[in-house]
């Protein structure tokens, strides 16, 4: 049992008021700018204000505390301890109290006199057509702007990227500086409609989606045959209320080409859009870069430095965890029962409670394999098509990096859901009955699988954090 320790109420508020900026930061954990917010880089989905984070992912979020309980995987007098100093004495700024904030009306950024850095910046520093360039300036759909700084001794030029409305007025813009060292600037105008954000609209009935406008311009450069043709949509973000609505305004639209990042969070992006879109029945498809975008494949064809691209971490266990799964495996006779499983279940549920990780998985594993094997022995017996190979196909394919975001527990609560369901079955049953219960082993194997990506992920993030407390020491 953990070590009970009392905490009064001033303290629980304390901790919880910690502005987790400035505690992130003291941890030397990485912030990305995020509007007026902060985004994690070692998770994206998040992000935090003051005392406030929240999981964009999960739909989800709360205060400090329950935070570092999820963040770090501490226990509540843990996490408490942690926020009011510790061992190390560290002093966390607290939040400031916040006002309310009215909601500032949107309005363009004052236009410069010229667009002499907007195509220096495009054409030599991000390598765009040109003529593509100035086809999006004559729209209005982009132009350079200057701003002063506050003490009026600084001049602020970015490219805007403009959005318009079904009627042509302005609803959006996005910036991005014009510095050619540095990541620069970029961020969405205060005050904009984030289902106008910056698009073209062509005449074929292909729709192609984008994060940045500067990754759609890319993709125009390296693809430049009939592009007008075409309609394209930039989201600035991972948002698809742009994407909706110009499949609303214009329903000859029924063809989508998700032209998202080359990384996890594009590849997850790209999964959750091309389910929702397949149930609209509109035909989705997608197309990779490369490198990590449109614009660093152009870089690597010009033979400059460049971004690889990268991977779903989950979607590279899946296929390791698969592929492991028909190496000479035979069809095991371990007893798949209902009883079984939740013996197993339960098993693994005590592992996880007392941080045995390793166990827990061993578990899973069993369990999956017990699984995929009868479901694989329920299809032979009705003469069904669906062998051994092809229910790990089916496992594999049928996994979705979007839908594991769930914690580990919650995760196992419909795996156990699905082991109860088992019980309706135990009968005499009919031809479509027995391929209910195929389905529903193939649905616990589903799960099964899901939790020992997820404990892999646990694993490989605590190898991660204690390599760098070794090299900090």
């Amino acid at each position: 049992m953990g070590v009970y320790i009392h905490f009064t109420e001033e303290q629980k508020d304390r901790a919880n008021n910690i502005d987790l900026v400035d505690f992130l930061q003291k941890r030397r954990e990485k912030l990305l700018p995020s509007g007026r917010d902060k985004r994690l880089a070692s998770d994206r989905s998040i992000t935090v204000r003051g005392n406030e984070w929240y999981d964009h992912s999960l739909e989800y979020g709360g205060y400090p505390v329950e935070f570092i309980q999820k963040f770090y995987h501490l226990s509540y007098p843990e996490a408490v301890t942690m926020l009011l100093g510790g061992e190390q004495g560290e002093d966390y700024s607290q939040a400031e109290d916040k006002h309310e904030e009215s909601k500032k009306p949107f309005a363009l950024p004052e236009a410069h006199s010229d667009m002499r850095r907007v195509y220096a910046y495009l054409v030599k520093t991000r390598l765009l057509d040109r003529a593509v360039i100035s086809t999006f300036i004559k729209e209005k759909l982009l132009y350079e702007s200057c701003e002063k700084s506050k003490d009026g001794k600084k001049e602020y030029h970015n490219a805007i990227f403009v959005g318009l409305d079904e009627f042509g007025i302005p609803r959006h813009a996005h910036k991005r500086g014009l510095y050619t060292k540095g990541a620069g600037f970029k961020g969405n105008v205060e005050g904009c409609n984030p289902a106008y954000s910056f698009h073209y609209i062509g005449t074929d009935n292909s729709l192609y989606v984008f994060e940045a406008p500067i990754d759609q311009l890319s993709y125009i450069t390296l693809h430049p045959q009939d592009w007008e043709k075409h309609s394209y949509v930039a989201l600035c973000g991972l948002s698809e209320y742009a994407m909706n609505r110009l499949l609303d305004l214009h329903p000859n639209i029924n063809r989508v080409v998700l032209c998202l990042d080359h990384d996890a969070e594009g590849i997850e992006a790209s999964e959750k859009y091309l389910d929702m879109l397949t149930e609209r029945e509109i035909l989705c498809e997608r197309e990779l870069s490369a490198q990590k975008d449109w614009n660093e494949d152009i870089k690597a064809a010009h033979g400059l430095p460049y971004i690889p691209a990268e991977e779903h971490p989950q979607r590279l266990l899946c296929e390791t965890i698969c592929a492991s799964l028909g190496k000479g495996m035979q069809d095991s006779q371990a007893d798949c029962f209902i009883n079984a499983f939740s013996t197993l279940l339960a098993e693994i549920r005590s592992h996880l409670h007392w941080g045995r990780f390793l166990q827990a998985e061993d578990c899973l594993w069993d369990m999956l394999c017990r699984a995929v094997n009868t479901a694989a022995k329920e299809y032979r017996q009705m003469d069904h098509s669906r062998d051994h190979a092809a229910v790990r196909v089916r496992l594999q394919y049928g996994f979705k990096t979007y839908e594991n975001r769930r914690k580990i527990k919650m995760r196992l609560d419909l795996l156990e859901a699905d082991i109860i369901a088992l019980r309706s079955f135990d009968r005499v049953l009919t031809s479509e009955e027995k391929e209910g219960l195929a389905e529903c082993y193939e649905s616990i194997a589903a799960h099964c699988l899901k939790s020992v990506i997820l404990i892999e992920q646990h694993l490989q993030k605590q190898e991660q954090k204690q390599e760098m407390k070794l090299t900090m020491q």
